[in-house]
């Protein structure tokens, strides 16, 4: 009887694990809430990869722009490159890159690969300044108006899909 015990219990808990995944899969939302939408984007100053300035969020206020969250090591932020390229390619906002936890030669090498979609790049090397902003991981996108409040958050891939329907009706809202 014991044996059998031990040999059911292990097997049930191992179906019971399955089943909740199973179920928690069909309510999980990529879409993360962030307490920093509506309210001032965090103070900064980094510097740029390739401009030698040090820059900070006073240097984007009276226009509205995204910042793109992004690491040579992430490979999501390989699919959403084209995508981001594409958008950056139209000048309807600055395009701004927050190089997160990236090595400058690692950083210059991948942009020297796939492309630089960005108006400029800042580098946080540290992640501190991702900290400050709530970043989960790469790639993250704020859009932040021209007052230097943040509008929107996207934890994941940009998509065409929500360029179109989520980023330009708020571009469009947004832009003076």
């Amino acid at each position: 009887m014991k044996k059998v015990l031990f040999a059911v219990l292990p097997l049930t808990v191992f179906l019971a694990l399955v089943i909740l995944l199973y179920v928690n899969m069909g309510t999980h939302s990529e879409r993360l809430p962030s307490p920093l939408v509506g309210k001032p984007a965090p103070d900064f100053q980094l510097p740029t990869l390739y401009s030698g300035r040090t820059l900070s969020k006073q240097d984007f206020k009276g226009q509205v722009w995204l910042l793109n969250v992004f690491g040579s090591w992430c490979p999501s932020c390989r699919i959403e490159h084209p995508v981001l390229a594409q958008f950056a390619e139209q000048k309807i906002i600055p395009v701004v890159g927050l190089n997160w936890k990236d090595e400058y030669l690692d950083a210059d090498r991948w942009l020297k690969q796939f492309g630089n979609p960005y108006d400029e790049i800042l580098v946080d090397l540290k992640g501190d300044v991702a900290i400050d902003w709530g970043v989960y991981g790469a790639p993250e996108n704020f859009l932040i108006d021209a007052d230097g409040v943040i509008r929107y958050k996207l934890v994941g891939v940009l998509t065409p899909e929500i360029i179109e329907n989520e980023l330009m009706p708020l571009i469009k809202e947004l832009a003076p």
